[in-house]
């Protein structure tokens, strides 16, 4: 197993494509106009959102952009072999933002580059779907949402399962009332990673532009377990696994829990228990989040986190997932795979089975590019209140101590270094340094 996120390639790119031919692009008597699209980011998730571009016949893929010279020609070539015309090749954004014909892009980034990019790419007048999680910190989610209300632009955070028939019949369910009221939700990421091992800093290779990769984070020596795909796991880069494969079940937590707030209350324990290597972030972490109810004065929400990136072992049935315990009921999710609804003493009511479908994903932002009446199935709010709950339990497990949130006021009252956690540091003056308010 390699620090490859194999959820996000194998499932969301292989399982999507399996599916294309029956994708749900709407039929009707006139074909769809066609928008003018770029890729920016072309590794693993980059590669297969390129794949799943150039099978379509309503988009015309005009840009591939990276700062790594050989993943950038792969991808052009992969458009060319799909039968579209060769993308142009760039290292730098701006270049693909200064072209009035793109539309919209797919930013498919390390974390560390999701704002600065899709900020740059709102101000430049373009739609954007950007890879999850949808910021590296809590101010930059903030950003995030000021540069949509500015712009006027639609933003898709990828987080698929938002748009995947098996998982919104389940939401389908809960609002339904099937499981009663419901008081906790859980998600869960169990799985065996593999080791980053330990490195010394070194040389970046020729064929990678390592400061345009450093972009405005601070800089840092290269190192070989830092690229490909192994930024993840440091903090000036990702988010921790917590960032990578647990915002997906977060965000149908969130989704299902029926919330529409950052908590006000998170605890969370972690560290490394299992690996001896160079990652920073926890490889285990038990996160819980207490939310007030507007509707019922004094009275709370649960969500719970999970994760254990070194027991590739089942809980409540499947491996990855996200469970929600009503007065009346349980329903449990489990990622790509489906879900199960149990009533009283543990009557199975109903079931379905189905795997992630990122087309119906890219099918519902392209629908809202090319009419402002359709609604984004993942819009900014959803991807900033899902990545909130990762960027507090980092920040509660790095301190130690249980965070008290104003969501009002967006600090840590009384907490000085949590709420410095809860933003980042810049290198000075850098040119994508992402715009507050």
């Amino acid at each position: 197993m390699t620090a490859l996120d194999r959820r996000g390639f194998l499932q969301e790119t292989g399982a999507g494509l399996a599916v294309l031919a029956g994708a749900s692009v709407a039929v009707a008597d006139e074909p769809p106009r066609k928008v003018v699209i770029a890729v920016i980011g072309t590794g693993g998730m980059g590669t297969g959102h390129v794949k799943a571009l150039a099978a379509r016949t309503d988009v015309e893929l005009a840009w591939v952009c990276d700062v790594d010279a050989n993943r950038r020609a792969a991808a052009a070539e992969l458009v060319a072999q799909a039968g579209q015309q060769r993308p142009r090749e760039t290292v730098d954004l701006r270049e693909v933002l200064a072209d009035r014909r793109v539309e919209a892009v797919w930013i498919a980034t390390p974390d560390h580059w999701h704002v600065p990019a899709a900020v740059l790419a709102l101000d430049a007048g373009k739609h954007v779907y950007v890879e999850k999680p949808c910021c590296h910190n809590l101010r930059e989610g903030e950003a995030l949402e000021a540069a949509v209300k500015r712009s006027g632009k639609r933003l898709q955070v990828g987080t698929q399962s938002r748009s995947t028939a098996m998982v919104r019949s389940a939401i389908d369910r809960l609002r339904a009332g099937e499981i009663g009221d419901i008081l906790v939700a859980k998600a869960w990421n169990s799985q065996k990673r593999g080791s980053i091992g330990k490195q010394p800093p070194a040389d970046p290779p020729p064929h990678l532009d390592y400061d345009l990769w450093l972009g405005p984070a601070p800089r840092v020596p290269y190192r070989p377990n830092l690229l490909p795909g192994v930024w993840r796991w440091w903090y000036d880069f990702g988010c921790g696994d917590i960032g990578n494969d647990g915002v997906h079940d977060i965000d149908v937590a969130v989704w299902g829990l029926g919330v529409d707030s950052h908590p006000n209350r998170i605890a969370c324990l972690g560290g490394k228990y299992f690996f001896d290597d160079d990652m920073q972030f926890p490889d285990t972490q038990y996160a819980v989040f207490e939310y007030p109810r507007p509707d019922r004065p004094g009275q709370r929400k649960q969500l719970i986190f999970e994760q254990r990136i070194w027991s590739p072992y089942v809980q409540e049935g499947y491996e990855n997932g996200a469970a929600f315990y009503g007065t009346n009921g349980v329903l449990i999710i489990g990622h790509t795979v489906g879900w199960k609804l149990f009533g009283p003493r543990n009557r199975l009511v109903a079931e379905m089975s189905g795997q992630a479908d990122l087309i119906a994903h890219h099918d519902n932002f392209l629908a809202c590019v090319r009419d402002e009446r359709q609604v984004l199935n993942a819009d900014v709010r959803a991807g900033v209140l899902s990545a909130g709950l990762v960027h507090l339990a980092n920040v509660a497990a790095r301190v130690g101590r249980v965070l008290e949130y104003n969501s009002q006021s967006g600090e840590i009252p009384h907490d000085a270094e949590a709420t410095a956690l809860l933003g980042r540091t810049y290198r000075d003056g850098h040119w994508a340094i992402p715009r507050r308010g």
